[in-house]
């Protein structure tokens, strides 16, 4: 039976558990660079407009490194619940002092820390990149309305996250196609160790079908609901906040 129990806290939480994350992570950031830049075409700001976001769930800041890249007088507030992450994040953001700062805040948990609204400055985006996929669903629904309620008007969301394929047809061409991309990726799924499995069978746990999140957006009250780009198990949706 796979275990269920969630390992979030001594993944996030342990030095441990963030030493092997990092040890991984420049593979991984290569292949996602291309992504992230689009999440940073998709802001609805021009070049040269200075302006606050909140990255949710910002781990070491990946995704907010492509938007202050991509916008000179952008200033951010990176939020995450992991002190190790948080650490290492700033090593890593040492190139960007004075244009951001992080809020410790538990995505777990309802309810809105008033850090995150910024010094005075209330985010008119809020950007998240791999994390909400590690909420349940319910959570997912609460987060997303709590986001509306914090954006001004035609403020925007938006969400880079792996997505539950909707049926076995459209998971098995999702493998086919990871497959063929990398040759050693079944015998890696066949071969986990017991430590890799259960960092795997967490990982995926609470993983939701776009479907299921798009409708919790439009029930939150966002409008211009879409997924905006999408490769077969990850996708960048979102929308926006009504004007009135």
């Amino acid at each position: 039976m796979v275990e269920t129990r969630d390992a979030n806290e001594e993944i996030w939480r342990s030095d441990e558990g963030i030493s092997h994350w990092v040890s991984t992570a420049a593979q991984r950031e290569r292949s996602r660079a291309e992504h992230r830049a689009v999440l940073t075409e998709l802001l609805p700001v021009a070049d040269g407009e200075e302006f606050c976001f909140l990255d949710l769930g910002a781990g070491t800041g990946a995704a907010s490194r492509a938007v202050l890249d991509r916008y000179p007088g952008a200033r951010g507030v990176l939020a995450d619940y992991s002190p190790q992450m948080i650490g290492q994040g700033r090593r890593e953001l040492a190139g960007y002092e004075g244009r951001y700062r992080y809020v410790e805040a538990d995505l777990t948990r309802a309810g809105w820390p008033p850090e995150l609204d910024g010094a005075g400055d209330r985010p008119s985006v809020v950007i998240s990149s791999l994390a909400v996929h590690h909420l349940p669903d319910q959570r997912k629904e609460e987060l997303f309305g709590e986001i509306l309620h914090h954006l001004p008007p035609g403020g925007w969301f938006l969400d880079y996250d792996p997505v539950a394929p909707p049926d076995a047809v459209v998971e098995e061409a999702w493998l086919r196609a990871g497959d063929r991309r990398d040759p050693e990726a079944a015998a890696k799924r066949a071969n986990r160790s017991p430590e890799e499995q259960r960092r795997y069978d967490n990982h995926v746990r609470h993983i939701a079908s776009l479907d299921l999140q798009l409708g919790y957006l439009r029930s939150a009250g966002f409008e211009g609901v879409d997924v905006y780009w999408k490769q077969l198990d990850h996708a960048i949706f979102g929308g926006r906040r009504p004007l009135v």
